[in-house]
């Protein structure tokens, strides 16, 4: 459904250390950099995700962003590595039959405050 998606970050490199630790083990990292924005992306190389400095003013307002993890061993994966980075967990890796029969997927949040899910499907 989407082509990209991106984010305004009050402190780009901390975002950008967050979001490149946390995503590695789903196999996402930046493909793609200029002046004060990135692009990460999975092995395509496609640029799907953005991060920049927020230039629009104000407070930001939370979203909720979920990125796709091959399987629940990736799933966890990312727990412990958002742990690792001491960022908040919202919730633990568990299963959430209210959404379907095999969702499995973790929430925590990045540092703009923002909440980030992985979660696999099987």
């Amino acid at each position: 459904m989407f082509d990209h998606v991106s984010l305004q970050c009050d402190d780009l490199d901390a975002s950008r250390r967050f979001y490149e630790t946390l995503l590695a083990p789903i196999g996402i990292t930046v493909v793609m950099e200029f002046g004060d924005v990135l692009a990460l992306g999975g092995p395509d190389g496609a640029p799907k995700f953005w991060l920049g400095k927020q230039t629009t003013g104000g407070t930001q307002r939370e979203i909720h962003i979920a990125f796709t993890a091959p399987n629940r061993a990736t799933v966890d994966t990312v727990h412990r590595t958002a742990r690792d980075l001491g960022a908040e967990i919202l919730h633990e890796p568990k299963e959430w039959p209210e959404y379907h029969p095999g969702y499995y997927a973790v929430f925590v949040r990045d540092p703009d405050g923002n909440n980030v899910e992985a979660v696999s499907h099987s």
